[in-house]
């Protein structure tokens, strides 16, 4: 399939937006980043944003106290959520409403809706700052909407019930999990077009690029496993069966990951195992299994990788993690059902 007309103009919008970016980011460092001795991890204390899926709320944490400040109305079955690049914007997907729900993020009222297609779960936004990727678990589409003009460019047909969403860094390739199907699909960002399909385990959920885009990590719900693919070839490196003392394998099913930049752990949150597994990023080893609260769902790190934030849907809270002592240190009450979270530095 050849590039249409409205898809070679956002390939020229995505080449302006990076030079652009790349310019206003020298100057800005070159102006005020020495001036102001400002750090990577940034001057304030991160905030968390916690979908509640059966309250159709979102749940504010200051990530200093730990508390939460603030809960907000967004729409009907909130579950994935994510920011813009500079972290004024926060986009919901509002599952039962069948659209994407957008808030600014200093006031934290809606701006504005996008159109989704049905059913949103999961999705992720290319580096271009203005073309958004959709899984819509009941249609099996993966749907592309232009953020700036507010409008649908592409669909693009995958598995059935699409739901995991993974990008390597450059942008060039988009990872999609379809949970009935078992397959991981890798997608041009270019073109729009299925490159590769690979059978994974049962119920594949979240998939992830590392930092430097070499491994993709996908989660098997039903499977039970770790899938860690190249992320050039898609060839297989390592799987992971996760095995807890007192823990029937049942119980044992892997959903969120997040991997630290450092390329020390990964992180896979293991369900109603209640569990979060470790994992030596360098080895491929699991190093130890913490406990948080029930059917851990989705993880998120502060900007500064200290701690770690997993949403708990039966326990209805979030637990905090100590990522150097791989500790947990505190439960925070949540809306009903914690699924998706954002942490904006």
């Amino acid at each position: 399939m050849k590039p249409s007309v409205r898809m070679k103009r956002v390939l020229r919008r995505r080449g302006r937006l990076a030079v652009f970016g790349a310019v206003f980011g020298a100057v800005f460092a070159a102006a005020f980043g020495a001036s102001w001795g400002l750090s990577a991890a940034g001057a304030w204390a991160d905030t968390a944003y916690i979908t509640n899926e059966k309250d159709n709320s979102i749940s504010v944490i200051d990530m200093d106290k730990l508390e939460v400040v603030k809960t907000v109305n967004v729409g009907q079955r909130p579950r994935g959520i994510i920011m813009n690049a500079d972290g004024t914007e926060i986009f919901v997907c509002t599952s039962d409403d069948n659209r994407i729900t957008v808030l600014d993020a200093k006031t934290l009222e809606i701006k504005y809706h996008l159109p989704s297609g049905p059913d949103p779960e999961l999705f992720i936004l290319h580096p271009d700052g203005r073309t958004l990727y959709i899984a819509n678990e009941d249609d099996n589409i993966v749907t592309v909407t232009d953020v700036i003009d507010k409008e649908i460019i592409d669909e693009i047909p995958v598995g059935v019930e699409p739901e995991g969403m993974g990008m390597n860094p450059s942008g060039k390739m988009l990872v999609n999990t379809s949970e009935t199907t078992n397959m991981a699909h890798f997608i041009d960002t270019d073109t729009h077009e299925i490159v590769d399909n690979v059978l994974v385990d049962t119920r594949p959920r979240v998939s992830i690029f590392d930092k430097e885009g070499k491994r993709v990590w996908i989660t098997s719900e039903v499977g039970g496993t770790l899938r860690i693919l190249d992320g050039e070839s898609h060839e297989l490196i390592k799987k992971i069966k996760f095995d807890i003392p007192s823990v029937n394998d049942e119980a044992i099913q892997p959903v969120g990951v997040r991997l630290t930049s450092d390329g020390k752990y990964g992180f896979v949150a293991l369900g109603p195992a209640n569990r979060i597994a470790v994992i030596d990023a360098q080895t491929l080893e699991v190093i130890k299994y913490i406990l948080v609260g029930q059917r851990v769902w989705q993880l998120a790190l502060t900007s500064d990788e200290k701690l770690l934030v997993s949403t708990n849907g039966v326990s209805n809270d979030v637990t905090v993690i100590d990522v150097e002592k791989l500790k947990a240190i505190k439960s925070i009450k949540m809306g009903r059902f914690p699924w998706g979270i954002v942490i904006q530095p």
